[in-house]
């Protein structure tokens, strides 16, 4: 599943090529997604500018004249920058075309999102998909001794383990599941420890370790396990840094323990009994 460093990447990948550009074409070709492609949007968009492309979480914010278009690429979903006579693929979704150019949704597994946030409804932070996201990981919010505090604040009194509070997003968002195995790690805390037991040197330290390792996630252009490429076809490289995901039974590159792996949540942990102790 695309997560913070894979939506990062692609914004960073489309930006240049549609940001300040008109829209010249919307072609809806199977709208049945997440939630409904609004069909308005083959009227509505054309000749609107894209003053800018944001990231919110794992949303992109493209920011026109009469409103923000929100996408989310769902579980397999990849947003790529063809030309516009590329033959459309099994799975593309949604296409928005700038003159030569198309911006084309590919999501085999339909989890993925459009949708139309128009001005009339007041700005963007208050769309109802946003408002209950955490902090973004590396905003002045964030930064600094501000990170150790907030997940220090946000998890008192909770007995939910350290890694699926992590993961619900409220507290930071973005932390997906390998890059929560990582930050775990590098923070030297077990990930069944329980949130509310997290001592605030603790939280101080997983904050440095969830902004480290996105920034290294998002300068080897994200990780790829099946269905990620980036907005030019490629695929992303921080899968062949991780220290303890997807490493079951291998060494630990600091102590030499083998690497464990359990079950937290449906979703595969992975952590270093040696370093990580309860």
């Amino acid at each position: 599943m695309p997560e913070l460093p894979e939506v990062e990447v692609t914004k960073l990948g489309i930006a240049p090529h549609i940001e300040g550009r008109k829209v010249s074409a919307v072609k809806v070709i199977d709208g049945r997604l997440r939630w409904p492609v609004p069909a308005s949007l083959a009227k509505l968009l054309p000749g609107q500018k894209v003053h800018s492309i944001q990231r919110r979480g794992k949303y992109l914010l493209f920011e026109m004249d009469t409103g923000h278009l929100l996408i989310h690429l769902g579980m397999t979903g990849t947003l790529r920058i063809l030309p516009g006579s590329d033959v459309l693929k099994t799975h593309d979704r949604v296409t928005v075309e700038f003159g030569k150019l198309s911006l084309r949704l590919h999501d085999p597994r339909k989890f993925g999102a459009v949708l139309w946030h128009p001005k009339n409804q007041g700005p963007i932070e208050k769309n109802a998909l946003l408002q209950k996201l955490g902090v973004e990981p590396f905003s002045d919010e964030f930064a600094g001794d501000l990170g150790g505090e907030i997940l220090y604040r946000t998890s008192r009194k909770r007995s939910v383990a350290v890694k699926q509070f992590l993961l619900a997003g409220q507290a930071v968002v973005g932390v997906g599941n390998i890059y929560c195995s990582e930050s775990l790690f590098e923070a030297g805390i077990h990930p069944v420890k329980a949130a509310g037991k997290l001592t605030h040197p603790q939280c101080a330290r997983l904050a440095n370790a969830v902004r480290r390792i996105l920034k290294k996630a998002i300068a080897a252009g994200g990780s790829s396990l099946k269905d990620f490429v980036n907005s030019d076809g490629d695929p992303g490289y921080f899968m062949m840094q991780t220290k303890v995901y997807d490493r079951k039974g291998q060494p630990c590159k600091v102590c030499k323990t083998p690497i464990a792996q359990i079950v937290q949540g449906q979703r595969s942990t992975y952590f270093c009994p040696q370093c990580q102790k309860r």
